[in-house]
């Protein structure tokens, strides 16, 4: 069976990744340097014969050189995540992201990785009108962080043209489900809204509720990431999303409705940084790659609340 390298193996993709790559019979290297990863993530890794971990960073060209070394397909999830991290702390974002991604890459083709798959993001597109958001469309980052996705993805899809990799960058549009970290200033709003509510407290929403955001259950993006690697297509950036929108304020209301609560709530200024709206256009993914999520919103919240109810 194929042996695959999935980076930031203890972070929340990337746990769910290797998961789901073990299941289909393939060997799992994983590293991680536990800088945003949990070592509870790796729990349900950790026993299966054909899983393997190493602590390392990704800037490190020696580990990254030991680590593709026979490998198949290489998964990058690793990265310093968060648009307000990333605005806060510009420099460890961009070491971390696009020096660390030039090492993978790097690492792979010297070992002559048959694909890469590259973890990208929705906040490439910036704030552009336009929606659904599309694969054509003219890129506009406006942090930090989405600058360092968008360096990410150019160096996937150059190294397809220059090594001979197959490689393909997925453009997350905000993934949720278990194993997402609840914890601290920059958590994503879902994980840290179900930790509050379910503790009786109010969440607190930057704006007025009415930026819309296309969540995007787990399973959906572990789909697409093993379909980026199977398939035949090279050089190409994909949305991967649900192909909707769903308000912060839908968000909460929704939420009250799982948990039977009625938690109004708290509202301040926007963050630097944030995008208004983010819906993605996923026919390229669905007519290239057959993806298919087939997880929608809420069902992906109902999946999503027992693992922080632990």
């Amino acid at each position: 069976m194929p042996t695959a390298l999935v980076t930031g193996v203890a972070g929340f993709i990337g746990s769910n990744l290797a998961e789901a790559l073990l299941s289909r019979g393939y060997d799992v290297r994983g590293i991680d340097n536990f800088v945003t990863g949990r070592e509870q993530n790796l729990e349900a890794l950790r026993d299966a014969a054909q899983f393997s971990f190493k602590e390392e960073d990704i800037r490190d060209a020696e580990a990254m050189a030991d680590a593709t070394e026979d490998a198949d397909y290489v998964f990058h999830q690793a990265a310093v995540p968060s648009v307000p991290r990333s605005v806060d702390d510009p420099v460890t974002t961009t070491d971390a992201n696009c020096t660390g991604t030039a090492t993978v890459i790097d690492a792979a083709r010297n070992a002559d990785v048959d694909t890469v798959v590259v973890a990208s993001s929705s906040s490439v597109y910036g704030t552009t009108e336009q929606l659904p958001k599309v694969e054509s469309m003219t890129e506009q980052p406006e942090s930090p962080y989405a600058l360092s996705k968008h360096y990410t993805e150019k160096l996937a899809l150059q190294a397809s043209e220059l090594y001979d990799i197959d490689t393909a960058a997925l453009r997350y549009f905000n993934i949720f489900g278990p194993r997402q970290d609840p914890n601290g200033d920059y958590a994503a709003v879902i994980p840290k809204f179900i930790s509050l509510m379910l503790d009786g407290d109010r969440p607190v929403i930057y704006g007025d509720g009415e930026q819309s955001r296309d969540f995007t259950f787990i399973d959906n993006a572990v789909q697409a990431n093993i379909l980026a690697a199977e398939s035949d297509v090279s050089g190409e950036a994909f949305n991967v999303g649900c192909g909707g929108r769903v308000t912060v304020n839908q968000l909460v209301d929704t939420l009250n409705d799982l948990l039977d609560m009625n938690i109004d709530p708290i509202y301040d200024d926007p963050r630097p940084g944030d995008i208004r709206h983010s819906h993605a256009d996923i026919s390229k993914a669905e007519d290239l790659l057959g993806y298919d999520p087939n997880v929608d919103f809420e069902t992906g919240l109902e999946q999503t609340i027992p693992y922080y109810r632990q």
